[in-house]
């Protein structure tokens, strides 16, 4: 028998990509006009239903890319990435698409509820970044993004296709906290901000950020944080308890949204944020840095994944390959994320590029709350990228993190 994602992949060559070329231009290689015609009919007739992160899942992006990949419809649900998991595995045929984070892979592929996508169907892939294709001796490779999203060891198909990423830290007001009390992670647990600090929902973030925080002060020695064992989860977990009780947290945080209102209200003071949310803070005219964490960054990746049985299979490769043709990356880097593809840089104004990316100061005419000659917070992609304290990855004792998790969320 045919391997039916084979025929999948050779349908895309045939199709897809033409019609992408067609529509996005910008330097791409132009297919014979029937080719094109043939590639615009055929994901004319599918929909694109995804699910993500408000981050990513974005009316105006997914309007861009119904324009150009000539899909005939899309359709966006924004949902926390435990909220997703669940109606995934619970066998929902609601969606085609999970913008999942590399970490959360193994709850999806161990279960048999996505399949992989040929990196042959996606024309841009060819301008990714080494960071998804290269492992760092760092770390070891299933602990870092280059072991979490290739199907394969040949990297031909991809359980996920790299679409944002960051490294993550710690937001705060500088009229409140020196950039000395604010650059390290035990900032949040700090009594002194007690009952203005913010923690995130997600146990698979708070946990690490508690196990690095203990680590800096001695209550233990954990090599890394994205895979504490279940004794050191324990204990972690004992510790995030205790501050909870002990009236620590202002709030647990879920949405981007409901993070931006309580820095900018002053609610809270000190928490582990996102830096767009940190960037929409400045852009009220309200006071907000990003720390640079003397443990390190928190690294992750998020991108779409492929749902089995999807009807939609050449619309998914085709929004795969736009989150890496230029464009849509522009969004997310004017938000502080970084696009994992370098055709960023082609598409982006050199002076812009030069702030997000490089670490130069911003020129010309200030915007969103950024002025001339400021630096981007913790500098140049390159410098970030070489403080990264662990890459989220699934920890061995998942299901021991969430008891665990469901016992502070009742404390």
């Amino acid at each position: 028998m045919v391997d039916r994602l084979e025929v999948s992949r050779r349908k895309l060559l045939q199709g897809t990509t033409g019609a992408l070329a067609l529509a996005l231009g910008g330097g791409t290689p132009f297919l014979s006009s029937r080719t094109a015609y043939a590639a615009a009919a055929d994901v004319a007739k599918q929909q694109l239903r995804t699910i993500g992160l408000s981050v990513t899942v974005q009316d105006r992006i997914l309007a861009d890319f119904k324009a150009k990949s000539g899909v005939g419809g899309t359709s966006g649900t924004a949902a926390t990435f435990p909220d997703a998991q669940t109606k995934i595995l619970s066998g929902s045929k609601d969606f085609d698409c999970w913008e999942t984070i590399g970490e959360r892979l193994p709850a999806v592929t161990q279960t048999n509820n996505i399949e992989p996508v040929p990196a042959t169907a996606l024309k841009n892939w060819a301008n990714i970044r080494d960071t998804f294709t290269k492992s760092s001796p760092k770390f070891d490779k299933r602990a870092q993004i280059t072991g979490q999203i290739w199907a394969d060891d040949a990297q031909a198909k991809l359980w996920m296709v790299p679409a944002v990423y960051n490294y993550d830290s710690i937001g705060y007001n500088p009229t409140v906290l020196s950039d000395e009390e604010a650059n390290t992670w035990t900032a949040i647990f700090d009594k002194k901000w007690k009952g203005k600090s913010g923690l995130n929902t997600d146990p698979l973030i708070a946990l690490g950020q508690a196990v690095m925080a203990m680590n800096t002060l001695g209550m233990s020695d954990v090599k890394n944080p994205g895979n504490p064992s279940k004794k050191q989860i324990e204990e972690a977990m004992k510790f995030l308890i205790a501050k909870k009780k002990d009236g620590q947290f202002r709030a647990l945080w879920g949405d981007f949204g409901e993070l931006v209102n309580l820095m900018a209200s002053g609610e809270m003071v000190v928490c582990d944020a996102w830096q767009p949310a940190v960037m929409a803070v400045k852009a009220q005219g309200k006071p907000a840095k990003y720390a640079v964490p003397k443990e390190g960054y928190r690294a992750w990746s998020i991108g779409p994944s492929l749902i089995v049985g999807s009807p939609n299979k050449e619309a998914v490769y085709a929004y795969a390959d736009y989150w890496l043709s230029g464009p849509p990356g522009i969004t997310v880097s004017e938000q502080g994320y970084y696009s994992p593809s370098t055709n960023i840089k082609n598409v982006m104004l050199p002076e812009k590029y030069a702030f997000w990316y490089e670490g130069k100061p911003w020129a010309g005419k200030g915007e969103n709350g950024i002025k001339e000659g400021d630096l981007r917070d913790g500098g140049s992609l390159e410098t970030r990228a070489a403080n990264v304290a662990y890459w989220h990855q699934w920890p061995d004792e998942y299901d021991f993190v969430i008891q665990k998790w469901d016992e502070f969320l009742s404390a």
